[in-house]
């Protein structure tokens, strides 16, 4: 599609674009990947400075986690919100303005005096990420040519974004040893001044979609999906019989009902409904859930494997997930190039084939297994997998959607691997707490007191791995069953 007809499917008399936009597609992924690169970073890079974060500026056992969880609930209760923004002021708009305020909310992190103003930056944190996630995928839809050059750009779009979670854990051992835990959150300052300061010359701004804000569909939305997520964590942290979780789950689904009716009904929706009336898009997008739910849980439960069973401290743990970001950088190199010849089904099928099959490795585990031997080979699988099913996915619900709901189809997409990642972890939390118990009760006999520890824990880890391989065939069954083949194209946009 050429520009100018691009703009008139958007209703758009002119674009905003500066009359000195230079046109560097390779300065232009470099960017928005570095954007997304910052994001996914700072959802784990946390992990590991906690414990001096908790010194540091006493905070309380239990309100430490809200270190993490404050980014994360803005961030998934806001990005449906963040994407529809985009499409009615412009997504470059909206993705520097969600950049500005991620930048700043990290210098106010590293600079906090108290825990309140720490949580308050993380909070803050979200809320860019809200804005600038989704708007981000939607700039590569629109600034990227359809086939090879667009291919490429999300490929390495997906595949930086999931070494960032990897990565996050090795850097923040790194600062947080080396530095202070507060330059885990200085570290964002550079990557956002750069996007800021180059962005309006390299990015080009998308035409906006007339029309106004669904304010009712923005704040059920909102507030249905922070409830949700909030229950979630709730979940992961203790049980699914704590009162409050259930009271978040049954508030969450009461809201997200109505936003449902009220999107319906809605002239302007901030979520349309006809992103999920063609089974590809829809599939992909439960896919992506179930993408997420299990890669969030293999990190979880592996570091838990390392650092308990193996005794590796936060560093070597970090470092440990290594292997897999090589894989995934890996697989960026070849997905593009075998996209046009075999389409974006047999790619998506591979990767959940290869993600299933490290998940089912990893129910093996025991207390003497090693890194080497029973650690490794799942690692390089999730990270040649994740390559191919990420990459594949974004590019189905993206190539099928329309120029106006780009920034809608992003943040519905952003909020599948969000809610995904909580969902799958509280689900998988609360089996591992159980197995773990009923080892713990009923101990092999001979072992240690410390053998018993690490024989429950592994128990645990084992059961949800299990769990996990059968969100893997789950996911199979929709790309083989739900999924249309396309095949990616390789020429030029159309």
């Amino acid at each position: 599609m050429s520009q100018s007809s691009w703009q008139r499917s958007r209703g758009d008399e002119s674009t905003e674009s500066p009359p000195r936009l230079t046109r560097s597609p390779g300065i232009t992924l470099a960017l928005i990947v570095s954007c997304e690169f910052m994001l996914q970073l700072d959802t784990t890079i946390m992990n590991v400075a906690l414990p001096t974060v908790q010194d540091d500026l006493d905070f309380g056992q239990a309100e430490l986690s809200w270190v993490i969880n404050a980014f994360l609930l803005a961030f998934g209760g806001l990005l449906l919100l963040g994407g529809r923004a985009g499409d009615i002021l412009g997504h470059r708009k909206v993705f520097l303005a969600g950049t500005l305020l991620f930048t700043l909310a990290s210098a106010l992190g590293g600079l906090a005096p108290s825990a309140e103003t720490l949580v308050l930056a993380r909070a803050l944190q979200g809320v860019g990420a809200a804005l600038a996630a989704p708007t981000g995928i939607a700039l590569l839809a629109t600034n990227f040519t359809e086939g090879p050059e667009r291919n490429r750009a999300f490929a390495i779009y997906s595949t930086l974004a999931g070494s960032g979670l990897a990565l996050g854990l090795v850097l923040g051992g790194i600062l947080t040893t080396g530095l202070s835990w507060r330059w885990v959150l200085f570290i964002n300052i550079p990557f956002g001044a750069l996007v800021i300061a180059l962005a309006p010359r390299f990015i080009k701004e998308t035409g906006r979609t007339p029309g106004r804000f669904d304010i009712a569909g923005a704040l059920t939305s909102t507030v249905g999906m922070t409830a949700l997520v909030y229950g979630f964590i709730r979940v992961s942290e203790g049980s699914w019989g704590d009162e409050v979780a259930l009271m978040s789950f049954v508030f969450g689904v009461v809201l997200m009902g109505a936003f449902l009716a009220i999107e319906k009904r809605a002239d302007q929706p901030i979520m349309p409904l006809r992103l999920f009336t063609r089974r590809t898009r829809a599939g992909a997008y439960v896919n992506l859930l179930l993408i997420a739910a299990t890669l969030t849980s293999m990190w979880f439960f592996l570091v838990q494997f390392l650092q308990g069973v193996l005794g590796y401290d936060a560093l070597g743990a970090g470092l440990a997930f290594l292997p897999m970001a090589v894989a995934v950088l890996a697989s960026s190199q070849f997905v593009p190039k075998i996209l046009p010849k075999v389409g974006t089904k047999p790619v998506a099928i591979t990767g959940i084939v290869l993600v299933g099959l490290a998940t089912a490795w990893l129910t093996q585990l025991s207390p003497g297994s090693g890194y080497l031997t029973g650690v490794l080979g799942p690692l390089l699988l999730f990270g040649l997998g994740a390559g191919l099913a990420l990459v594949s996915h974004n590019l189905t619900v993206m190539s099928e959607t329309a120029p106006e709901d780009t920034g809608a189809a992003s943040g519905v997409l952003q909020a599948m691997l969000t809610v995904g990642g909580s969902l799958g972890l509280a689900l998988l939390v609360t089996v591992f707490g159980r197995s773990m118990r009923a080892a713990e009760e009923n101990p092999p006999a001979g072992l240690s007191e410390a053998e018993g520890a690490r024989h429950a824990l592994t128990e645990g880890i084992t059961a949800a791995f299990t769990l996990g391989s059968v969100f893997a065939v789950i996911g199979l069954s929709i790309a083989v069953f739900a999924v249309r083949a396309r095949r990616a194209p390789s020429g030029a946009d159309s």
